[in-house]
């Protein structure tokens, strides 16, 4: 069922995330894409480090579990961050958050050919008109705009990182078979975190080397970088992982992925906001349109993936 708490969750990591892709458009001239997703989350492990040291103490744990957790490490925050921040160097905000809201149909697609889970007729209609809300955010409420949409290079970019996204996600709620029937391990949310930065920090942090053999972009420090340094490890990275992570246990990946449908409609009222323009009407239908979206594709009768 959708509670407020849950839907509060679910709200919070699109709301995040709408600011990543433009503060990562922004930062794009100071620092490369590969460099800025080692350093975020660098970050985010010496901020989790006092919450989630003793899991470093007892390795052990990490080595028992360690294919699924570096599969997931490097999916969820490897893969996903860095083709993201690739993708804004040849795409725009608006673009990356448009393809980000195809995430409930990938969500569907990852479950049906790797879980079985055959959608349902209410998450399809759901899926139209969460995906009709989008539309009218970035035609302006003139759809006969979307055949004037260009896409960009990035775009193929940010496609791949939405499926790896989508992976991860159902990763989440259900692991591989072979590992349902262990015990969880007795980690905190900080511990559980770590458990997967640890693997997704080695990937980020080798693809960053690799990175400076063959850019020429220099870094280029500055109060700007250091704010959207900050900004990108704690709200993006530990608010929104941590809710998204609760979020998908509780209500399943499918659901949780028209929650990602919000991307666009934030990151529209931020670039209104930072141009001081009021909300238009579409602003308020899409939102209500998605807001349907996610309820009809909620009703409890109709989701055979929830997580056990």
């Amino acid at each position: 069922m959708l509670t407020p708490r849950l839907a509060l969750l679910l709200t919070l990591p699109p709301l995040m995330w709408a600011g990543n892709a433009v503060v990562g458009r922004m930062v794009s001239t100071s620092v490369p894409p590969l460099l800025l997703n080692a350093m975020r989350w660098s970050l985010v492990f010496l901020l989790l480090l006092p919450l989630a040291w003793r899991l470093l103490r007892r390795p052990a744990a990490l080595l028992a579990r360690w294919p699924y957790l570096l599969l997931i490490g490097v999916l969820g925050m490897g893969c996903y961050n860095a083709l993201q921040y690739q993708a804004l160097r040849s795409s725009t905000a608006l673009n990356v958050t448009l393809i980000t809201a195809s995430m409930p149909v990938w969500m569907l697609a990852v479950g049906a050919l790797m879980y079985g889970v055959r959608p349902s007729r209410q998450q399809f209609w759901g899926a139209l008109l969460s995906l009709l809300g989008v539309a009218l955010v970035i035609t302006h409420g003139q759809l006969e705009r979307l055949r004037e949409l260009q896409f960009l290079p990035g775009d193929l970019l940010m496609l791949l990182a939405i499926f790896s996204w989508a992976v991860y996600s159902w990763l989440l709620a259900r692991p591989p078979a072979h590992m349902q029937g262990e015990q969880k391990p007795a980690w905190n949310w900080a511990e559980t975190m770590m458990s997967q930065l640890v693997f997704g920090l080695l990937f980020a942090a080798g693809s960053a080397g690799l990175e400076q053999s063959w850019t020429e972009q220099p870094l280029v420090w500055g109060p700007g970088l250091a704010l959207a340094l900050a900004y990108v490890a704690i709200g993006p990275s530990l608010i929104a992982y941590r809710c998204w992570g609760q979020g998908v246990a509780e209500a399943g990946p499918t659901l949780a992925g028209f929650f990602v449908n919000l991307t666009p409609v934030f990151a529209a009222l931020m670039s209104a906001a930072l141009l001081g323009e009021w909300p238009a009407w579409y602003h308020g239908l899409a939102f209500a349109l998605i807001a349907a979206g996610i309820v009809v594709s909620a009703r409890p009768a109709r989701s055979p993936d929830r997580s056990l």
